[in-house]
């Protein structure tokens, strides 16, 4: 059976694609290299094989969004929206970056991305399946099972890590491989360039997901290290990192039908999962993310009116909070219309009849889709409890301060490998860093409104989904009349929020150093003891998780072997935030009976969509008088022969997810032509079931970004250090 399963992952890493659909590891392009050809590609599909060649070697990871060198010294050109929370730490209300943009016109003026800041280079993917599930005893209980796994990946981690180098064991084919990927770990981050937010983010929530667009979602960061070339914290002797490879900008862009390729870091698809785990997505866990989302942007909308330093504090958070509830709607909305759930369940109503088909296969397959039902019927008896439970943290960033510290010295004493993966010794500099960096997004009047909602939800909880040590301290019982949940509430809000010390960095910062959790709790801080309360139960949510982790073990790989039989080999693997290459065609799209998009947007279409006054239409006045001037010439190197104008936005056939965000996009000679920022609204839902007609990306074009350059922000020094033409409106 194992050999028939390494046979049968060979095979899906060696298969040639039937379609366009495949979020694929580099080193499964080589054998596309059939549909490549037929696609007019001319050059070495193993050029995407070797992660430390051209172009892979410039390909980068944000840490949630993705991003690629352009340059010798460490310039990295990523997607506007990316560069929010470096925007943000560097804002004051009299100078607002995120709304007025940045131009370093010198090193000496790019500024510190603050702490937590990272560019990970990916240098190399081992598999490592054996060491990670190999010999496991089979009576082993599912909670140790759990355990074991995750003990094994944090020795296969520690083994990989050295200084300045950043390993990750991740999950392939639900559990049937896993991968060790090491990355350069660079830590001195740099804001050199970002357009206004009416540019970068030009058409708002409303333009959000749709087409025709006209975003100029594009901005640089510069890579330091210390004189040695070494990753080393922020420090002001730091200099530029040195790449082996980086991209060149294409001052051509794109044509329509032209070949492209993507390459970053997406983050998450469930194309695998089971009926029943998508079932619940569509019909629970989306609705209500959209029904939270909407709550919460109403409350920070409100106090964001109230003041300034408030909406700047908030801001990467309603951007967060939106882009999410419109990403859910948005599929909810595809699933609907395409009969999501009708084609899953159909698909797998296929499975199991070919798998019952054949003896052999019902012996080896078993029960794997019954046996994950259970997991997921057992996971859904407390969902809502669950949720309500991880809300308290993520609402509340002072909670959130609370349980770093606490956990950090729960932990601390404990052998490393015996520590929670989270607070692992390798994990203290980004925590400290996180501590640090809330003095510039801490608002307490926001973090209030957020934690009071997160407990209102858990005052309403069913009794049989209660949290014992919340209802304890706040005094909720089940079934109360909501008036009076609210009163006891808001009365112990008012205690906690006066009776803490967290919200003051120094303060933070000290507790967080070596302290034990006896000594935290001489502190009386009303935080620290609300966690504290808590972390008991907090222990007994693991306890669970573990056990489905276990089980989901056994079974998730046969329920892969068996999707991989049936489809001859030929599936890519779940997105997972580790480095993949798509590709597809530059191609417009037929959304709806009657009507159809072209796939290529121009500066005409920014001046006329403008509306002055409008927060998200309104077009900086150096912008249009920068148009005009530019539509006057008629001229330039950045106008497309075709267009008869500078190309803006273009769609293209990549198969894409979140975390693609300002991926490179690349045509056959391994230029960047682009960078990827959006899906398109109406095939949001591709992320389960991949709709190949139809399902398109969003790229801002080379052209506009070097023509923002020249004509609007006179930016010389980067046009200069991209090697671009520098054309009349830069002088």
């Amino acid at each position: 059976m194992k050999a028939r399963l390494a046979a049968l992952l060979a095979l899906a890493l060696g298969a040639s694609a039937r379609a366009d659909e495949g979020m694929w590891m580099p080193q499964q392009l080589p054998d596309l290299a059939d549909r490549l050809e037929k696609l007019g590609f001319t050059g070495d599909a193993r050029q995407f094989a070797d992660l430390t060649g051209q172009p892979m070697g410039a390909i980068v990871s944000l840490g949630g969004c993705s991003a690629s060198f352009v340059s010798a010294d460490g310039l990295i050109a990523t997607n506007h929206h990316c560069v929010i929370g470096a925007l943000q730490f560097n804002s004051t209300p009299e100078r607002n970056l995120l709304e007025e943009g940045f131009v370093a016109r010198s090193r000496g003026e790019e500024l510190w991305n603050g702490p937590g800041a990272r560019v990970y280079v990916t240098v190399s993917v081992k598999e490592v399946t054996d060491e990670i599930t190999g010999g496991i005893e089979p009576q082993l209980g599912d909670a140790q099972r759990g355990k074991l796994i995750e003990r094994r990946v944090k020795q296969r981690t520690a083994r990989c890590e050295k200084p300045g180098m950043r390993c990750t064991v991740a999950s392939f084919f639900e559990g049937a491989r896993w991968f060790e990927v090491a990355q350069l770990e660079i830590q001195d981050v740099r804001l050199v360039f970002a357009p206004p937010g009416n540019v970068g983010n030009f058409g708002g929530e409303t333009d959000n997901w749709m087409w025709p667009r006209h975003s100029g979602d594009f901005s640089f960061y510069r890579a330091y290290v210390g004189k040695d070339g070494s990753p080393r914290p922020h420090a002001k002797d730091n200099v530029p990192y040195h790449p082996k490879r980086w991209l060149k900008v294409s001052p051509k862009g794109v044509a329509e039908d032209d070949l492209v390729f993507v390459a970053g870091y997406p983050g998450r698809t469930q194309r695998l999962k089971t009926y029943r785990e998508v079932k619940e997505q569509m019909e629970w866990a989306y609705p209500g993310t959209v029904r939270r989302n909407r709550d919460l942007l109403a409350i920070l909308e409100r106090l964001s009116k109230e003041s300034k330093e408030t909406a700047i504090r908030v801001n990467p958070r309603v951007r967060g909070l939106a882009n999410s509830m419109k990403n859910r709607e948005g599929v909810l909305e595809g699933a609907a219309k395409g009969g999501l759930l009708e084609k899953k369940a159909q698909e797998e109503k296929a499975l199991v009849a070919w798998i019952d088909a054949d003896p052999a296969r019902k012996a080896e397959y078993g029960d794997a889709l019954a046996a994950l039902d259970r997991i997921q019927a057992e996971k859904e008896r407390t969902r809502e409890r669950d949720l309500v439970f991880q809300s308290l943290t993520s609402s509340s960033s002072l909670l959130s301060a609370a349980r770093t510290v606490w956990r950090l010295a729960d932990d601390r004493p404990k052998k490393d490998l015996d520590r929670d993966p989270a607070f692992q010794q390798r994990e203290w500099p980004r925590l400290r860093e996180y501590l640090e960096r809330l003095e510039r997004s801490l608002d307490l009047r926001a973090d209030r409104a957020l934690l009071r909602y997160a407990l209102v939800e858990a005052a309403a909880l069913p009794g049989d989904q209660r949290i014992p040590p919340l209802d304890a301290a706040i005094g909720l019982a089940p079934g109360a009349p909501t008036d009076e949940a609210g009163r006891k509430i808001d009365a112990f809000l008012d205690r906690l929020y006066t009776g803490t010390e967290l919200a003051d960095r120094k303060t933070r910062l000290e507790l967080s150093e070596r302290k034990t959790t006896k000594e935290l709790a001489a502190r009386k801080d009303t935080f620290l003891e609300l966690f504290a309360a808590l972390r008991p139960f907090e222990r007994q949510l693991r306890e669970e998780q573990y056990a489905r982790d276990g089980a989901r073990s056994r079974v998730g790989p046969v329920y892969a072997r068996a999707l991989l039989a049936k489809a001859g080999g030929v599936l890519a693997p779940d997105a997972n935030s580790t480095l993949r290459v798509t590709y597809g065609v530059v191609k417009g799209v037929s959304p709806r009976d009657g009507l159809f998009y072209r796939p290529q947007t121009t500066l005409a279409g920014v001046l006329a969509k403008h509306k002055a006054g409008d927060e998200e239409f309104d077009v900086p006045a150096p912008v249009r008088e920068a148009i005009r001037a530019q539509h006057a010439r008629g001229a330039g190197p950045y106008v497309d022969p075709k267009l008869g104008d500078v190309p803006v936005d273009f769609l293209s056939s990549v198969d894409t997810t979140g975390g693609n965000s300002g991926s490179a996009v690349l045509n056959g000679r391994g230029e960047l032509v682009g960078l990827l920022f959006d899906g398109t609204w109406e095939t949001i839902a591709s992320d389960f079931i991949f709709d190949a007609p139809s399902t398109r990306s969003i790229q801002v074009d080379s052209r506009y970004l070097l023509w923002f350059l020249t004509d609007v922000a006179k930016a010389t020094n980067l046009l200069e250090e991209l090697d671009a033409p520098i054309a009349v409106g830069a002088r």
